[in-house]
């Protein structure tokens, strides 16, 4: 069986996926969704966010993050269903930084409040998963 197939399978299959690394695959779901959404329905999600109305070019800016979103959501996903613990500790090293980087997004008044919330809270929570399972699976842990 070549490499590719290999690893297909593997991605189709989440063979041997570690509970961390399913941590992983859940939150890259969850912003794959949420990047979708954007990119899909950016009107209405600008209005469940309580943004304000978005004007045509804003809307298809706003398309573009949703892109991007998705994109990392594909990275996520992939990751975790391949069991890349790599980057398993490296999401260990990012996701809490979102907390400090919305109340600076928030502070300098380029984000509502209630986003940066929402955000903090999904991605500090979703730290928090993947470090209690990835600590679990650990040898050394007690």
């Amino acid at each position: 069986m070549s490499y590719f197939t290999e690893t297909l399978e593997r991605l189709v299959t989440a063979r041997g996926q570690s509970r961390s690394a399913k941590s992983v695959e859940v939150f890259g779901w969850l912003i794959l969704l949420e990047g979708g959404s954007i990119l899909l329905f950016p009107h209405f999600v600008a209005e469940i966010l309580n943004l304000p109305p978005l004007v045509e070019q804003a809307a298809n800016y706003f398309r573009l993050v949703g892109v991007l979103v998705s994109g990392l959501g594909m990275l996520y996903i992939a990751s975790g269903r391949l069991n890349a613990a790599g980057f398993v500790f490296a999401s260990l090293l990012g996701r809490p930084l979102v907390p400090f980087a919305m109340a600076i997004l928030w502070y300098l008044d380029i984000i509502p409040g209630p986003l940066a919330v929402i955000f903090s809270i999904q991605d500090f929570g979703s730290f928090l998963w993947t470090l209690k399972t990835w600590r679990a699976e650990s040898p050394n842990s007690n």
